[in-house]
């Protein structure tokens, strides 16, 4: 009885529990499924067009994608059967060992166009989606961790008789197809959020490029309706105010107290609260409090890439933050244009002309650099309108942001709970 309740998950579909609550079984994944390797061809067989072969770059996110890098190879140097919808695509080999085992359904592929390269796996079941996730689940981690060879440059390999000869527990068909379908759900909502969000990052790059002027132009590309005047050079420290950071000895440190904001409350352009902030006492403080609206900004990093990265402050409570001695606070009234003028091309061109690092050295923003640069900005008026529409675009970018990462651990978590 034991070993019985052993065999079942701790969540399951209501149909199944009670009276109907049998245990799963436990099968060769040879026996539910067929594994076939991929084609091995020579230079001399690729061509611009033919048949597409899969590789390890068709593989995003456990998700099927068509690249701009697939390699076709001529029909005559195709020697095992296409591939079809609803087979699952399996690193075998690559030398990022921690690529090998990634996964994903093929969708939408039309008929005889396509096979999967030698460095791939194809594995075939009536209950694709159900096995699709059980490949997502603990025992499936544990056996690529334990089966995959490679290492010290040493190319990850997963073998087809490894994988047929694992022995795992799956219910009866019917269960298997509602399991499937659950997960075909989630996929396609991180999937529609994942495209929203690529979608809202693109048009705000785009707008970035078009909405502030190039080079020493005084006219941006595009503007909205009703602003036809020439944009104004003057100097950033003329239109913000920046201040240096908080420097403080470990003796400050305490567990509660002033928060001090470093780089690791900037993430992808947005403000977060970090489970890691450090906290030092009051009395160690000798420089303004931060305030929502204040514009942080990475001053100095180990890692030069990260210096110059910048996000608006918001809902942090009065009174309760200092940033750290390696960031920078730039405040103007309209911080929401500044922002975005922060993330156009004139600053990247002036973060890499100015930041100073490398060779182990610690790269460095200085605020007199930035005070002193000279750039365009319109009216008061237009900048609101830029600032707004990209407060939009931002909170957009937040929002699939967030769903997607509920997702995801909606998806991690019932993959724990759902399988044996």
């Amino acid at each position: 009885m034991a070993e019985e309740k052993k065999n079942i998950p701790k969540l399951r579909f209501r149909e199944f529990t009670g009276d109907n609550a049998n245990a799963w079984e436990l099968r060769k994944l040879g026996n539910i499924s067929k594994t076939k390797r991929g084609l091995t061809y020579k230079p001399s067989n690729i061509d611009n067009t033919g048949i597409r072969v899969l590789r390890s770059s068709n593989i995003k996110e456990d998700t099927f994608v068509i690249s701009d890098d697939d390699v076709f190879v001529k029909e005559s140097a195709v020697n095992i059967p296409f591939v079809e919808n609803g087979d699952i695509l399996i690193t075998a080999a690559n030398g990022s060992t921690n690529l090998v085992g990634k996964h994903a359904i093929i969708r939408d592929i039309p008929k005889n166009s396509a096979v999967h390269g030698g460095f791939m796996l194809i594995t075939t079941s009536k209950e694709y989606e159900f096995l699709n996730a059980l490949m997502s689940s603990n025992w499936y981690k544990k056996f690529i961790k334990k089966y995959v060879v490679g290492g010290n440059g040493a190319i990850g390999n997963l073998r087809k008789n490894d994988l047929d000869n694992q022995k795992i527990y799956v219910p009866k068909k019917d269960e298997q197809k509602k399991i499937g379908n659950f997960f075909k759900m989630l996929d396609s909502l991180i999937t529609l959020h994942q495209r929203m969000l690529d979608e809202y990052k693109t048009l705000k790059k785009t707008m970035l490029s078009k909405m502030f002027p190039k080079n020493s132009e005084k006219y941006p590309e595009l503007r909205f309706s009703g602003f036809t005047d020439a944009w104004e050079l003057r100097k950033l420290g003329n239109i913000s105010k920046t201040k240096r950071g908080l420097t403080y000895k470990p003796s400050n440190i305490d567990n509660t107290g002033i928060r001090v904001l470093r780089s690791s409350n900037i993430k992808e352009d947005t403000f977060v609260i970090s489970d890691d902030d450090v906290f030092v006492k009051e009395s160690a403080v000798n420089i303004p409090f931060v305030e929502n609206g204040d514009i942080l900004i990475t001053a100095a990093n180990g890692s030069t890439n990260l210096v110059g990265k910048h996000a608006i402050i918001r809902d942090i409570p009065k009174n309760s933050a200092v940033h750290g001695g390696f960031m920078l606070i730039t405040t103007s009234k309209e911080y929401e244009f500044l922002n975005a003028l922060m993330s156009s091309n004139w600053y990247k061109k002036f973060i890499k002309k100015y930041v100073v690092g490398g060779n182990g050295a610690i790269g460095n923003l200085r605020k007199n650099d930035l005070d002193n640069q000279k750039i365009y900005v319109p009216k008061k008026d237009e900048q609101k309108k830029i600032g707004n529409f990209f407060k939009m675009l931002d909170s957009l970018i937040t929002l699939h942001q967030r769903e997607l990462e509920l997702l995801k651990t909606l998806k991690k978590t019932m993959l724990q709970q759902m399988f044996v």
